[in-house]
């Protein structure tokens, strides 16, 4: 389980495929971890195989990459990283699991003085899972949905976000992973 909060941007150092594994390899500054712990990349809960040297080695399945951006990296790629939390942290954003709901496409981007919108087209329906002001994560960010439309929802950022996170170098067309809420999943799916 994770916060949504960013501990750091990382950069890809390799990826290559392994029969039907792809070895992802991410380049880390300051979080910790030992081989085994989580962490999630874009918003993607990955295991850590190897380390060396502040590079982490992660193994993505084929599920992961069908499901998800990381098949769009490329080597000096920057990416969310944010280890898993430990009991007693504070979660700060919200409850994110690191399970991929769907791929969107950013389809607009408004200037706001020194915050931005930014409006999220989902692959897949969405309807009941976004709320106004309530929570998604984008790209592995807790952010809270500014508004609701019948194909896309906005978010907007402030610069804090813009400035620690990926999502300073997404334009208009670029995809992020989105997972939606969990508790408006399970609200979802008990309505059914």
């Amino acid at each position: 389980m994770f916060s949504g909060i960013v501990e750091e941007v990382g950069r890809v150092v390799s990826i290559r495929k392994i029969e039907d594994i792809v070895k992802l390899s991410i380049e880390v500054k300051k979080i910790d971890a030992k081989i085994g712990d989580s962490i999630a990349v874009d918003g993607v809960c990955l295991t850590v195989t190897n380390i060396s040297n502040r590079i982490f080695d992660f193994d993505l399945s084929p599920e992961t990459i069908e499901r998800t951006t990381l098949k769009f990296l490329k080597e000096g790629m920057p990416v969310n990283l944010q280890p898993a939390l430990k009991m007693g942290d504070r979660i700060g954003g919200h409850i994110v699991l690191g399970h991929v709901d769907c791929i969107g496409t950013i389809c607009m981007q408004k200037i706001q003085g020194k915050s931005r919108i930014i409006g999220i087209k989902p692959s897949e329906d969405f309807k009941g899972l976004v709320i106004k002001k309530g929570s998604v994560a984008i790209d592995g960010i807790s952010l809270t949905v500014v508004d609701v439309f019948d194909t896309y929802f906005t978010i907007s950022l402030i610069p804090h976000t813009i400035e620690n996170t990926t999502l300073k170098y997404k334009k208009v067309g670029d995809w992020v992973n989105i997972e939606f809420d969990y508790i408006a999943k399970i609200v979802k799916e008990n309505l059914r």
